[in-house]
């Protein structure tokens, strides 16, 4: 049985203001390592929606995966550990409402009159939309059988070197929209996508790590900042595009457990001072669907 539209609203209310004012704090704050932070949750959580990553990190930022009580004990046959508090999300749940409306005629669309004139009605079951807060627990909350491999461990632990590193470039010359190629550059260069040449450009002679993270970056580039493909699109700020394209290297290569440098967002602080809190969040959304 749903809850009362009234309750349900003030609940949602309550969570999407925590929301806006955990995504204010990092914004406002300017601060490197808590942004960071909020993106390793990001690369963890990426099937779910950006108010559903803010939720899980201000919750439980170490979380690794999570489901709810039933979905612990049926699916992975584990329980939810006594005394533990869960994680608030916010969920689909439509239901399903009678209503009374005009039949139609199938050929004419008009409605169909009965004998004395009158408008002929039917039931008709519909679908209405609604979302509700539910109750998540991360996996250290649970105890039982151990989790299947593929659940456990989704990705490879790759640090300095990366693992099937041919592989991996391979695949992201698959994702990438245009050709990617490696040549020397200047050392204060790690590469450069170039809208007019259509192509990617990585400096040879670079760590595993440091080309996989400066291709990721490249090509988030050249799937967002290639404004001559997107005639309806407002360009962004050089700022902008490059707190986007390192945050989604960023995310990515983490989701991977490729840990990139920690300088990597020295210019975070620099531009929040500038930007305005929805423009952060609309980036955050796009790095999420992105990355």
């Amino acid at each position: 049985m749903p809850e009362k539209p009234g309750k349900n609203r003030e609940q949602l209310k309550e969570i999407t203001d925590r929301i806006e004012a955990g995504i204010r704090d990092i914004f406002e704050s300017g601060d490197m390592e808590k942004y960071r932070n909020y993106l390793r949750t990001m690369s963890r959580f990426h099937n779910y929606s950006l108010n559903n990553q803010a939720l899980i990190h201000l919750q439980r930022p170490d979380a690794t995966l999570v489901a709810g009580y039933n979905r612990w004990r049926d699916k992975f046959s584990r329980h939810v550990l006594r005394g533990e508090k869960g994680i608030t999300i916010i969920a689909p749940t439509p239901y399903k409402k009678k209503i009374e409306q005009e039949k139609l005629d199938p050929d004419t669309k008009l409605p169909i009159l009965d004998a004395d004139g009158k408008i002929v009605t039917e039931e008709k079951e519909i679908e209405r939309p609604m979302f509700r807060p539910v109750k998540v627990f991360d996996y250290a909350q649970t105890d039982g059988k151990p989790l299947p491999e593929r659940v456990a461990s989704p990705v490879a632990n790759l640090t300095g070197s990366v693992e099937n590193y041919e592989a991996f470039m391979e695949a992201l010359r698959r994702v990438s929209p245009v050709p990617i190629e490696i040549k020397p550059l200047s050392n204060d260069l790690d590469g450069f996508f170039s809208p007019s040449k259509q192509s990617i450009t990585l400096r040879d002679g670079m760590s595993e790590v440091q080309t996989v993270c400066a291709a990721v970056h490249e090509i988030a580039h050249s799937k967002l900042h290639d404004y001559a493909k997107q005639p309806n699109s407002q360009p962004k700020d050089s700022s902008t595009e490059e707190i986007e394209a390192e945050s989604i290297a960023y995310t990515v290569c983490a989701y991977f457990g490729i840990e990139t440098s920690a300088n990597s967002f020295g210019y975070v602080a620099t531009w929040s001072k500038n930007a305005e809190l929805p423009e952060f969040r609309a980036s955050l959304d796009t790095i999420s669907k992105t990355a």
